[in-house]
């Protein structure tokens, strides 16, 4: 894959993530929810996080701005290594997955450093773009979430050691596009990771020779 093609699937994926994320903030306020085509899992429900897998948090003052500027860096690293597999003509999976988490990670950057400064909160109402009341600084906004699939929920059976009797539901997460791309990108390096390394491998056995 040419870089040319992996830069239209890295904009596409962007434009559909951020369009999907300015379309919730300003339509619906945080906890809100609706059953898309009425179905019970399938849900479209609007929350924030911070940006971390499961909303877990960095602790400290600076743990957000911390956390910001990591994710800065490493997708500066991703883009070198899309840019470098490219390069080397390395295969179309790998391309393909490199290219998906690297618009994944910079999607959910583009919350976290803007979207504190555009965006009034969302608590009890619908945020406005380029608020005079903005909820957060530069580099302080919080991640936009919307998918919700709760395929089951219900309470266990008492039986259960440790879970037994308790309320539980599956499958829980809150996700938005630009997770689905970094869950894909790394699904096709785990599931077809021959294939995507296998320029690399071949490379390595030459030079063995």
């Amino acid at each position: 894959m040419s870089l040319k093609k992996a830069y239209i699937l890295i904009i596409a994926i962007l434009l559909i993530d951020q369009i999907s994320k300015i379309y919730i903030k300003t339509h619906f306020f945080i906890g809100e929810s609706i059953k898309v085509m009425g179905l019970e899992w399938f849900q479209i429900h609007f929350i924030e996080n911070e940006g971390m897998a499961w909303g877990a948090e960095i602790p400290g003052e600076h743990g957000k701005l911390i956390l910001t500027l990591f994710r800065i860096v490493a997708v500066g690293g991703i883009a070198w290594w899309l840019w470098d597999s490219v390069r080397k003509k390395a295969s179309n999976y790998l391309i393909v997955a490199i290219a998906l988490i690297f618009t994944g990670a910079l999607g959910n950057i583009i919350d976290s450093v803007f979207y504190g400064v555009i965006f009034n909160d969302s608590y009890h109402q619908v945020a406005t773009a380029f608020s005079d009341q903005p909820y957060g600084t530069w580099f302080h906004g919080e991640v936009v979430d919307m998918f919700y699939f709760p395929m089951w929920e219900g309470n266990l059976p008492s039986w259960l050691p440790i879970w037994g009797g308790k309320h539980f539901t599956f499958f829980n997460a809150i996700f938005n596009v630009a997770d689905v791309a970094i869950s894909t990108g790394v699904g096709i390096l785990i599931v077809f990771n021959k294939r995507a390394f296998a320029h690399a491998d071949k490379e390595e056995a030459l030079a063995e020779k």
